[in-house]
């Protein structure tokens, strides 16, 4: 029974220091590049777009498709600049834990 006590006690700290983790993620922001900088897009930890800058010697109403790909390719590498964040905190976190691999946290 003692185990049992220990064990939902360990649960409810974990619980805990995910939700602490969720709401420093949710204040995370990450920029993403493309174009050399010259186009970028800054992301919350949530993935909304916070900010997008675009060099205006982009703008050009020819090289529409160019620019459409540029910001695309800075979206992407912000997107993957949360992620990588959210993915070292849950690790950090949930460090010695038996989580199958490839299971997702935070659920």
């Amino acid at each position: 029974m003692k185990d049992l006590l220990g064990l939902m006690g360990k649960a409810k700290e974990m619980q805990a220091k995910f939700q602490a983790m969720q709401d420093e993620i949710a204040t995370l922001e990450a920029t993403g590049q493309a174009g050399g900088g010259l186009v970028s897009i800054t992301l919350t930890g949530k993935f909304d777009m916070k900010a997008l800058k675009i060099d205006p010697s982009l703008i050009k109403a020819d090289e529409a498709e160019i620019l459409e790909d540029l910001i695309l390719a800075a979206h992407n590498d912000a997107k993957n600049k949360v992620e990588q964040v959210m993915q070292e905190k849950t690790k950090a976190l949930t460090a010695g834990l038996p989580i199958p691999p490839g299971m997702k946290l935070p659920f």
